[in-house]
């Protein structure tokens, strides 16, 4: 692998109080001293040491993605931030990877697409799995990793898998999130996997595939680099480069729509292949998930009566005679949720974010 690509330019919602649009839950470090974005930046650094690592996020995080990939730079990884002037999903920030890398690496060069708050173990199945996955990406295909259901969950899009190529599968189609009773149905037929939104190609092909489906994405971003010399970059704080920062970005970002990489590519390829995960992986994507995952992170947890409760607080927090809550209290915002009510937390966030 000769570079790994980081999505970070999550708006934060599904996890607040902790999460929000000023501190998304890249930077959100539960469980742990390290922030999803810095386990996220080393899991790819341990499979490909010398790869170069490109994150992409909202100029908004500039500063706090630097802070957070410095100990990177420290350790020796050439690391690399793209500031994206305005979110436009994840095409356009692939597309933004690829305009940098293609002035630096050749066409054959494999690039691996991660996002920044996923949570995955054990490190070595991950290795393992990208290694296969860059072998399909040698060979021209758009690799992804398919998860093997735990359940007929309605909360990823899928992905329907038919025979063998190579160390993967073809993909027969990639499905948008579907309802109980389809779900149920992915579940029972067998060859349907959760769609990990990770993935590897070759920069040849990324060009290719996304000329040929994503014209109104790619060519903008080509036609940048044909009419104007190619961009230094600057050196921030930890020797972390900064690179594209233009105002010919802005302008570009101005009219690009706003589109996944799924939508705009994935579903129209006819290159995909699909690696099996081995590994974990859990996009921590509520707070039933977090208290699923987690222990209590609080400086002092007090319980009289109370249980199956989980607390994620800044300051002390007392339980007494409640059962089975998610509390946080984070940045002088509180959340008290019962277990199985995740799905109203967006509402919370809507109505209180900046109150």
């Amino acid at each position: 692998m000769e570079a790994i690509v980081i999505l970070a330019g999550g708006s934060g919602t599904r996890l607040w109080p902790a999460s929000t649009p000023e501190r998304p839950k890249q930077f959100l470090s539960l469980g742990g001293d390290e922030s999803f974005l810095r386990l996220t930046a080393e899991r790819g650094l341990a499979l490909a040491p010398k790869a170069e690592l490109v994150v992409v996020t909202h100029e908004r995080y500039l500063e706090a993605t630097i802070r957070e990939l410095a100990p990177c730079v420290r350790s020796g990884a050439a690391v690399t931030v793209l500031p994206e002037p305005e979110g436009r999903n994840t095409a356009p920030a692939i597309a933004f990877a690829a305009l940098y890398l293609r002035g630096r690496m050749p066409p054959e060069a494999r690039v691996l697409i991660l996002s920044a708050d996923h949570l995955i173990r054990p490190r070595e199945n991950f290795a393992a799995d990208a290694a296969k996955a860059s072998g399909l990406g040698a060979q021209g295909y758009v690799a992804v990793f398919g998860i093997p259901p735990q359940g007929a969950n309605t909360g990823y899009g899928y992905i329907e898998a038919g025979q063998a190529a190579g160390e993967g599968f073809e993909v027969l189609s990639f499905k948008e999130k579907p309802d109980a009773a389809t779900a149920a149905k992915y579940l029972a037929a067998g060859n349907y996997y959760w769609n990990s939104g990770m993935f590897v190609f070759s920069l040849k092909t990324l060009e290719e595939e996304f000329a040929a489906h994503a014209p109104d994405v790619w060519l903008p971003f080509l036609r940048l680099a044909e009419k104007t010399a190619p961009e230094k970059g600057r050196i921030a704080d930890g020797d972390v480069r900064v690179w594209g920062e233009s105002r010919d970005m802005k302008s570009l970002y101005e009219k690009l729509p706003s589109i996944s990489v799924d939508y705009a590519v994935m579903e129209k390829s006819s290159k995909t292949a699909m690696v099996r995960a081995s590994f974990e992986w859990n996009d921590v994507g509520s707070w039933d998930e977090a208290a699923r995952l987690y222990q209590d992170e609080a400086p002092a947890v007090f319980a009289a009566g109370a249980a199956g409760n989980r607390v994620f607080s800044d300051i002390p927090v007392a339980l007494c005679g409640v059962e089975n809550l998610v509390v946080v209290i984070r940045g002088g915002r509180a959340l008290v949720m019962k277990q199985g009510s995740s799905q109203l937390v967006r509402e919370a966030a809507k109505a209180l974010g900046n109150a």
